[in-house]
């Protein structure tokens, strides 16, 4: 009996020792592959190229901002007021930003934005945002974001020209009211 005794609490042990090896492998196990996830999570960065083109903030008016990469560089440029005698102002870098910083210019979830751009004063803020989620958001019309000095909104990537239009004059100043209220 004094065997039997031995032998249970030998097996016991074994038990034991056995559920807290396996544990512990299950553990580092689990941690390596979180570990490896989060890495390769980290290594993946945003495809800068849905950026690539013009955009203005309504469908039906020209472009206003063109974004394209030059030499490696992602830079922004302006439409020119007609007078400047140029098309677009000289290009500027923009900066890739975290999904981290996207609550701070954006209402948005930050998982339904692949693509974050800014210029380095942050007066100008791009974001696209995944077409899945812009196609079931119908608060969105666009996959782009702008944040514009403090003032966020969607705009639209349109086809890039070269006219030269004056987008600092008065769209009222060549308005002319008939009287609506002549008999005819």
């Amino acid at each position: 009996m004094s065997l039997r005794v031995d032998l249970k609490r030998h097996n016991t042990k074994i038990l034991k020792v056995s559920l807290i090896i396996s544990s512990a492998l299950l553990f580092v196990g689990c941690s390596k592959e979180a570990s490896v996830a989060e890495d390769a999570a980290a290594t993946v960065t945003s495809d800068l190229s849905v950026f690539d083109g013009c955009y203005t903030v309504s469908r039906d008016e020209p472009a206003q901002i063109k974004v394209s990469e030059i030499d490696g560089t992602w830079m922004m440029q302006m439409k020119e007021p007609a007078s400047s005698g140029r098309v677009w102002d000289n290009p500027e870098p923009l900066e890739v930003l975290d999904n981290s910083e996207i609550p701070t210019y954006f209402s948005i979830d930050p998982d339904n934005v692949d693509a974050l751009i800014a210029r380095p004063d942050r007066v100008l803020v791009l974001a696209h945002v995944k077409p899945v989620y812009a196609n079931i958001d119908p608060l969105l019309d666009s996959e782009y974001l702008s944040y514009i000095y403090r003032g966020a909104n969607t705009i639209y990537h349109v086809e890039c020209d070269d006219i030269n239009t004056d987008i600092l004059a008065n769209p009222h100043s060549n308005i002319v009211i008939d009287n609506v209220n002549e008999i005819v």
